[in-house]
């Protein structure tokens, strides 16, 4: 469009050149001594004309001229960045393919181009890691520590999230501990590192700051901040004044709630502040029953037996059909030496709900009373719910495919189980 206009803005000009000068009869007299020079004014004026488009045209080709070798190290530089973003995007397709070889090919090219440095040695850094390759990972993210400050947030991120995976929660608390502002991703990445940590306080913090950030709904962020709590509790168990400084500090619906109060009480009876475990059982009760907690009512010392006996006796009216319930009972009778009362118990336990614990608290009862045979047969009912109960989770746990390290763990306290029943059986 602006060479039309100037095709017809020229035209135009020569055109009132050409009727000026059929009209005008003016000259131009240049005297130069010894020389006199007359020039008719409309060739004077197209001479100029001329001169000055030639030495425009002049003064532009020179100009070009200079500026060539600028141009085509601008052209080089567009066809450098060209394949930099080019082979970046293939370094990312890659990455997210799983084409983890291609990817740190692709990445190591953007990086020679020099563009896209920071992006492309995180990506290089993680592929590596995926090869397993950790050498070049770790000299990846040392590259990745001289390039721009706005790529720093990423390496920083990404150094923690590979830390983690090694489990060496220090180096990733120092990386995150770089970053100036801590999003819902480093956040989650800081939870991670400070759980390996045992770091429960920081811990519950974090997880506050993770539900205000709507990162966590409600009923999640209350399964983590009792873990939390109970893993403090047990942590600080060894110092009795520790232990109930920080209980005394807890919210009353926390010290109220069935999980908390199990890991509290476990955590006094560790203590050696026996008191203090069944009024933690008993007020946790009060809120809402779980028989998960009576059953540990029976399980863990008190001073005051007989009242401990009394009080299972009333929750008993208001629950006549839990099987823990009795069980905790006989096992309260037992402590007490009330043999018959708690044989009773224990048989009206397992005709509700047979268990390996009840079988086994009626064996040793009876074989103390002086009943072998009796007690022989549960000692093999109670070895027979195990089996089946080590089988079900051996199910499980090859449906889930669950991790070796979670089946490691079952087995040996199972295992455990059966070994106490044998060993009861020869004595």
């Amino acid at each position: 469009m602006r060479g039309l206009f100037w095709v017809i803005g020229l035209t135009a000009l020569a055109v009132a050149v050409t009727l000026a000068a059929r009209y005008q009869t003016g000259y131009v007299l240049v005297l130069v001594h010894p020389y006199r020079i007359e020039i008719s004014l409309s060739l004077l004026a197209g001479a100029l004309l001329i001169g000055f488009a030639a030495g425009y045209l002049l003064v532009r080709l020179i100009a070009r001229t200079l500026r060539l070798p600028t141009e085509v190290r601008q052209y080089r530089e567009r066809r450098r960045i060209d394949r930099a973003y080019r082979m970046l995007v293939e370094a990312l397709r890659a990455f997210f393919e799983g084409r983890y070889a291609n990817a740190e090919k692709a990445a190591n090219e953007v990086l020679d181009a020099g563009e896209f440095e920071g992006l492309a040695a995180v990506i290089a850094a993680r592929s590596a890691n995926e090869l397993r390759a950790h050498d070049r990972r770790d000299r990846y993210l040392a590259r990745a520590a001289y390039y721009k400050d706005e790529d720093q947030g990423m390496r920083l991120i990404a150094q923690a999230e590979l830390a983690l995976q090694e489990r060496d929660h220090r180096q990733a608390l120092a990386a995150l501990s770089g970053l100036p502002h801590k999003h819902v991703a480093a956040l989650r990445l800081e939870l991670r590192a400070v759980q390996q940590s045992k770091s429960w306080d920081r811990y519950i913090a974090i997880v506050d700051l993770l539900s205000h950030a709507n990162a966590l709904d409600e009923g999640h962020a209350d399964e983590l901040r009792r873990h939390a709590i109970a893993q403090n509790l047990a942590r600080k168990a060894p110092d009795i004044d520790e232990l109930t400084a920080y209980w005394k500090r807890l919210e009353r619906s926390d010290r109220r709630d069935a999980v908390i109060a199990s890991a509290a009480a476990r955590a006094f009876a560790e203590a050696g502040n026996n008191a203090e475990v069944p009024a933690i059982i008993e007020a946790s009760l009060e809120d809402a029953w779980d028989s998960g907690l009576v059953a540990l009512y029976g399980e863990l010392p008190g001073e005051d037996v007989l009242r401990q006996i009394e009080q299972a006796e009333k929750w008993l009216i208001g629950h006549p059909g839990d099987a823990p319930l009795l069980l905790t009972l006989g096992r309260l009778c037992v402590r007490k030496q009330l043999w018959g009362k708690a044989r009773s118990y224990f048989e009206a336990g397992l005709s509700l709900e047979e268990s390996f614990a009840g079988h086994m608290e009626l064996a040793r009862l009876l074989e103390q009373i002086g009943d072998p045979e009796a007690a022989r047969t549960h000692y093999r009912r109670s070895l027979d719910l195990a089996a089946v109960q080590m089988h079900e989770q051996v199910v499980a746990a090859s449906v889930f495919e669950s991790p070796p390290a979670l089946a490691g763990t079952v087995a040996p306290a199972q295992n455990g189980a059966v070994a106490g029943v044998n060993e009861s059986q020869k004595n």
